[in-house]
């Protein structure tokens, strides 16, 4: 198989196609509109369905009802369209129906702007939308690992009837990168039990999110509960560099961790051992391998672009382990190597024992250290 050269957002789209996509329905929202133009083209010369809805809020109640078949569905977003999506997706997770999203995330909050943010993991990672549900969350930090995932995340929504979605923040829907395509799957129609297929010569099927009476809603909040500790215990994924002999760990995902390697590898020829732990899966999250690297390394910085979203749980997982910094950009803007060259720096010239600079306080992306040399 040969490279090609693949602009991210149609990359995806491609990938989503030869992974057997059927139906596609979306709504035109930058940075993720090329993705959404691919397929009003891919998907018509293939014979499969493609809407334009007239709102995101109609894109994902279309996605339901075509989930609901089992066929392979997909939308596409971008942060305030995935928020628009978000009571959609709690009936969709309530009624137990596969499907996958692609959230090409942009700064915010409000309509933001159509810069690259990664500000929406409190909406994808904790729910979003009402109830007691997970979406599972996969971020891509290369064009050729959003397509990997893509190909994947059809499976894994059919494996645990769950909602997939792909957190790609818009450098890597609008970068082009060489990339080497998976094969084109045959559409495969089956039926597992669930599926509204038409009751020719079998009983009724009732998909709903409803649950009137407590302990009907209770036995189906217990059901998926179930179904998640299953997806903790066998979806974990996690990318690591340099964590071996690390005295720092840095703890980022998507282009932040790409920005990041950056860093390290100057940071190591100036002598600072620093790793670099990168989660895949958003949720699940990789707490137990956080935990487990930070018994033995006793600083970690996080990289975000945003405010300080993903800190929350690694803090969660490491504890009193390890001290925890954090460093982030707003509103579009991407940090430089430089800038987490200089947050390394400072971390690596404090005691082990200290406090992190910016516990309990702004300083983390209020005054990011610009340079080696500040």
């Amino acid at each position: 198989m040969s490279k090609e050269l693949w602009k991210g957002n149609e990359a995806i789209a491609e990938a989503a196609v030869r992974a057997g996509l059927q139906a596609y329905f979306g709504y035109p929202i930058t940075p993720q509109t090329e993705l959404l133009e691919y397929l009003s083209r891919r998907m018509p010369d293939l014979g499969r369905v493609f809407v334009q809805a007239e709102s995101e809020v109609a894109a994902i109640n279309m996605v339901y009802g075509a989930a609901c078949t089992g066929v392979r569905v997909m939308t596409s977003s971008s942060s305030p369209g995935m928020s628009l999506m978000q009571e959609g997706l709690s009936y969709i997770a309530g009624s137990e129906v596969p499907c996958v999203l692609v959230d090409m995330m942009r700064g915010g909050p409000g309509l933001g702007n159509i810069a690259p943010g990664q500000a929406d993991y409190f909406q994808l990672v904790k729910g979003g939308g009402h109830g007691d549900y997970h979406s599972i969350v996969l971020a891509p930090a290369s064009v050729q690992e959003a397509v990997t995932l893509t190909y994947t995340a059809f499976d894994l929504a059919e494996k645990h009837r769950a909602i997939v979605i792909i957190a790609a923040d818009g450098n890597i829907g609008q970068m082009m990168e060489p990339v080497i395509m998976p094969p084109m799957r045959e559409i495969v129609t089956g039926d597992g039990g669930w599926q509204l297929t038409g009751a020719r010569g079998r009983e009724h099927r009732v998909i709903a999110s409803i649950g009137l009476e407590p302990e009907q809603l209770e036995a189906i909040n217990f059901r998926l509960q179930a179904r998640y500790a299953a997806i903790q215990a066998s979806e974990v994924r996690y990318a690591e560099l340099d964590t071996d002999d690390a005295d720092i760990l840095i703890v980022a995902f998507g282009s932040a961790a790409r920005i990041a390697h950056s860093a390290i590898r100057e940071a190591r020829a100036r002598g600072i051992r620093v790793g670099l732990l990168r989660p895949i899966t958003l949720w699940p999250f990789p707490s137990a391998r956080i935990a487990e690297l930070t018994k033995r390394i006793s600083r970690v910085l996080v990289v975000e672009m945003n405010a300080g979203q993903m800190v929350e749980d690694v803090r969660l997982a490491v504890g009193s382990q390890a001290s925890v910094d954090f460093f982030g950009r707003l509103g579009g803007f991407v940090p430089m190597p430089d800038e987490i060259l200089g947050q390394i720096a400072a971390i690596a010239a404090r005691s082990p024992a200290a406090a992190p600079a910016g516990a309990g306080d702004l300083t983390g992306f209020q005054k990011p250290i610009r340079s080696w040399q500040a």
